[in-house]
C-alpha cells in the first residue's frame, strides 16, 4: 500500500475514534443529561445514602463532588484522606449516578495559606487577601501552581481509571487573576520577553516614545498602576492579556496532570462565567470542552415588564449558548440556577416556571448536559438562603427542584422522537456569525472616548435583532472558517490586521455578505491608528471612506433618517462618504453634517458589505438594516417579538417566552406538538416535531 493511502486511512481512523469518543461522553440519542452538585463533606454521613437516593429518584443522572474540599482531601501537608470520597462515590454508583470530580484549587486549606502566605493575591495597594473565602490564591504564584498540581495528581491517580467517574471539572468559575505579588511581576516580565523577544519590539508595540516612556530592558517594566492617570494603554492591555493567559495556562497544567492518569472515557472541562471580555474562555489547549455558569434572577437584570425580573433578561442564556458552542466541540452548563439565590443585590423568587424555562433554553442552544448548584440547600456558610433541589430539611423538593424533575421527565419523553442533527432548511439558510474578539472589547473599554459607549450592549443590538429573525447565531473568532455563513456581522471590531482585512475581502469575493458597524477597522492589530487616512484599509471593502466620527452629549441626541423614519443616536457616529456604485441607505440629520451617509451598502461581484456608522438607541436602526440585508439576499426571516426565542435541534422546534404576556406561535396545522401549546404563557415552553422533509 502506498504511504499516502496508509496516511489517509490512519487519518480517517483517528477522526472516527475522536467522533466515537465524543459520542461516548454524551450519546446523541440521549439528547442531554441532567445532574446536581452534592457536598458530602457538608452533611452527616448517615444522610448521604438518603440524599443520593432522592437525587436519583428525581431523575438526575450524575452528581458532582469535591469542588471546595481541599481541606478534607489533604488535611495536612502530604497527608491525603480519600476514604470519605470513596464512600460517597460508592453510594452514588449504588443509585446509578455517575460522578464528576472537581479539583479544589479555588479553596486552598488554611495550613497551606499560613505556611505560604505569598500564595495569596496581593492587591495593587499592597494588601493581601486572606483565608476564609474562595479564589483568593494567585494563579501567578509559582509555589501555589506546583503544589496544587501535586494534590491534583494524587486525586487523578486515585480516580483516573474509576468507571464511576465520568469527568473532571477544573477549579470553579475560574477568572482572570490580577495579582501584584513578586511572582506575578517576574512572570509578567518573562511573558513580555517571550512575546516580543527584544525590548525594541516592545517599545514599538507600546508606542513608548510617547511621554518619554522608553524602556532599555524588560527588568525595568513594572505591573501597571491603574490608579495613576495616563498610564500606557498598551502596557495595561498587555497586562490584562497576561492575567487572562495565567488562567488559561493554569487550567492546561491541571488538565495535563490529570490526563496522565485517566482513561479515555473521562473528560476534562471547567465552568466559566460568560464574560465577553475574558480572553481565557476558549484559550485553553488541553480541555475536552468547556461549560458555563448562568444565574438569571439576582437583582441585576430587569427583564421585560414590571415583573420581568422574576424571569430574567432573555438574551443571557441565548448569547451564552451561541458564544460557547463555536469554541468547543460540545458544551454544557455546569451551574444553572435552581431557584432563589442569596448573593445578589435583591434575591427575588423566580416566577413559577422560570427554572424550567431556563432548562429548555439551555437545551435549545445545543447543550449536551445541564448541572445545577446545588442538590441540598446549605444551612451554614456564606450561601445560606441559597435554594437547592431540596430544601434545608434535606427531603422536601423546592419549586425549582420540581421544575428540574419535570424537565428531566420531558427529556425522557422526547428521546423517542428526536432526529439527531436535523433542523429545517429555512433555519439553516439564516445561519449568521458575529465576528467577535474579546481583546477588542478590552481595548475599546479602556479608551472609550465617550461615557455613553457600551461595547457589549452595542453587540447585543445586532445579536437581539438576529434572534428576533429566528436566525441561528455563532460567535466566531477570526481564525475560524467563514465559509459556512451567508452573513457575518462585524460589530465594533476596532483592532483589525491587514491579514483579517484580506480574509474578509476573500469571503466577500466568494459570495459572503458582511455587516460592519461603527468603530471597525480604525486601528491595526497593535492598537495603533493607521498611518493613513482614518480606517483606510477597509475602504475597499465598504466601498467608500469614513470622513470622521462624532460623539454626542446625552442631552443632545440626534437622528439618522432611513426610509423616512428617524432613529435616535448619541454614543458614536462614523460619517461615511460612499464611492460610486455604493448605495446610501441612511443619512444623518440635525447637525452640521446633515445629509451625510450613516449607512452604506456596497455590492461586490458576488457578495456585499453593509456599513452601519451609527450606534442607535435601542438597536432599532441596527434591526432595520439587518432586515433589509436579509431581504436583499432573498433569505426569509421570522419576526419574533423581544423575549420570544425559537431554536431547532435534533428534529425538534423549541420556543421559549420571557415576555410579560402570552405569545401565539403560528405552526402548520399538521404539526405534532410534543410539549406545551401554541399559546405560550410567560415562562412557557413549546416543543414540536419538525417535518424532516
Amino acid at each position: 500500500m502506498k504511504p499516502v493511502f496508509t496516511f489517509l486511512i490512519l487519518f480517517l481512523m483517528t477522526l472516527q475514534a475522536l467522533a466515537e469518543n465524543e459520542k461516548d461522553y454524551f450519546p446523541v440519542d440521549q439528547l442531554t443529561s441532567v445532574g446536581a452538585y452534592y457536598y458530602p463533606e457538608h452533611w452527616d454521613e448517615s444522610q448521604w445514602d438518603r440524599d443520593l437516593q432522592k437525587m436519583a429518584a428525581m431523575g438526575f443522572e450524575f452528581t458532582h463532588f469535591a469542588e471546595f474540599a481541599w481541606a478534607q482531601l489533604e488535611p495536612e501537608e502530604g497527608v491525603y484522606r480519600f476514604e470519605w470520597l470513596d464512600r460517597a462515590i460508592t453510594l452514588a454508583a449504588k443509585h446509578h449516578l455517575k460522578v464528576i470530580l472537581c479539583t479544589s484549587t479555588a479553596t486552598p486549606p488554611i495550613w497551606l495559606v499560613r505556611a505560604h502566605p505569598d500564595i495569596l493575591i496581593t492587591r495593587e495597594d499592597g494588601t493581601r487577601y486572606d483565608h476564609g473565602s474562595r479564589q483568593h490564591a494567585s494563579f501567578s504564584n509559582e509555589f501555589y501552581r506546583s503544589y496544587a498540581l501535586k494534590m491534583i495528581e494524587e486525586l487523578a491517580k486515585r480516580y483516573g481509571n474509576d468507571a464511576r467517574v465520568i469527568g473532571w471539572q477544573l477549579d470553579n468559575e475560574p477568572h482572570s487573576t490580577v495579582d501584584y505579588g513578586e511572582d506575578a511581576l517576574k512572570r509578567f516580565r518573562q511573558w513580555l520577553k517571550e512575546k516580543y523577544q527584544t525590548i525594541d519590539v516592545l517599545n514599538k508595540a507600546w508606542g513608548s516614545n510617547f511621554w518619554s516612556g522608553t524602556y532599555s530592558d524588560f527588568s525595568e517594566i513594572n505591573l501597571p498602576n491603574h490608579a495613576q492617570w495616563g498610564m500606557n494603554l498598551y502596557q495595561r492591555l498587555d497586562h490584562s492579556r497576561f492575567c487572562d493567559d495565567e488562567t488559561a495556562t493554569f487550567l492546561d497544567e491541571q488538565a495535563r496532570v490529570i490526563r496522565r492518569h485517566t482513561s479515555r472515557d473521562q473528560w476534562i472541562t471547567t465552568n466559566f462565567i460568560p464574560m465577553y471580555d475574558a480572553r481565557f474562555i476558549g484559550a485553553d489547549k488541553e480541555l475536552d470542552f468547556i461549560t458555563y455558569t448562568r444565574y438569571m434572577v439576582y437583582g441585576e437584570h430587569e427583564g421585560i415588564g414590571k415583573k420581568g425580573y422574576r424571569v430574567g433578561e432573555y438574551s443571557r442564556i441565548a448569547m451564552a449558548n451561541d458564544y460557547f458552542r463555536p469554541l468547543s466541540p460540545i458544551y454544557g452548563v455546569m451551574e444553572l440556577q435552581p431557584g432563589q439565590v442569596n448573593w445578589g443585590t435583591i434575591n427575588s423568587q423566580p416566577l413559577p416556571g422560570a427554572v424550567r424555562l431556563w432548562l429548555w433554553h439551555v437545551f435549545a442552544g445545543g447543550s449536551r448536559f445541564t448541572c445545577t448548584y446545588r442538590f441540598r440547600a446549605p444551612i451554614y456558610g456564606y450561601e445560606q438562603y441559597h435554594y437547592g433541589i431540596v430544601g434545608t430539611d434535606g427531603v422536601t423538593p423546592t419549586p425549582g427542584g420540581l421544575e428540574f424533575q419535570q424537565f428531566i421527565g420531558e427529556i425522557n419523553l422526547l428521546r423517542q422522537h428526536a432526529l439527531p442533527g436535523e433542523v429545517p432548511t429555512t433555519y439553516r439558510e439564516r445561519k449568521t456569525a458575529i465576528l467577535y474578539d474579546p481583546d477588542n472589547t478590552v481595548a475599546i473599554n479602556q479608551n472609550k472616548q465617550t461615557t455613553l459607549w457600551d461595547t457589549e450592549q452595542h453587540v447585543l443590538k445586532y445579536y437581539k435583532a438576529l434572534k428576533s429573525f429566528g436566525a441561528p447565531v455563532d460567535f466566531i473568532r477570526e481564525k475560524m472558517d467563514f465559509s459556512d455563513y451567508p452573513l457575518i456581522v462585524v460589530p465594533a471590531y476596532q483592532q483589525m490586521s491587514l491579514e483579517l482585512v484580506d480574509k474578509l475581502t476573500r469571503y466577500v469575493e466568494n459570495g459572503g455578505n458582511l455587516v460592519m458597524s461603527c468603530r471597525t477597522g480604525h486601528q491595526n492589530e497593535w492598537g495603533h491608528l493607521w498611518e493613513a487616512r482614518h480606517a483606510e484599509p477597509i475602504y475597499g471593502l465598504i466601498g467608500g471612506e469614513i470622513e470622521f466620527y462624532d460623539l454626542l452629549r446625552a442631552h443632545a441626541a440626534d437622528t439618522v433618517m432611513m426610509e423616512g423614519k428617524p432613529y435616535a443616536w448619541s454614543s458614536w457616529g462614523d460619517i461615511l462618504k460612499p464611492s460610486a456604485g455604493t448605495e446610501s441607505w441612511a443619512t444623518y440629520s440635525g447637525d452640521f453634517y446633515a445629509g451625510k451617509t450613516a449607512v452604506s451598502f456596497c455590492p461586490h461581484e458576488k457578495g456585499s458589505v453593509t456599513y452601519v456608522g451609527a450606534d442607535s438607541h435601542g438597536g432599532f436602526l441596527e434591526s432595520v438594516v439587518l432586515s433589509k440585508v436579509f431581504d436583499r439576499l432573498h433569505i426569509p426571516v421570522e419576526n419574533y417579538p423581544p423575549g420570544v426565542l425559537v431554536e431547532y435541534r435534533d428534529g425538534l422546534g423549541i420556543a421559549v417566552n420571557y415576555r410579560d404576556s402570552a405569545f401565539e406561535m403560528e405552526l402548520p396545522e399538521t404539526t405534532e406538538i410534543l410539549i406545551g401549546d401554541t399559546t405560550i404563557p410567560t415562562a412557557g415552553v413549546l416543543v414540536w416535531k419538525i417535518d424532516p422533509k
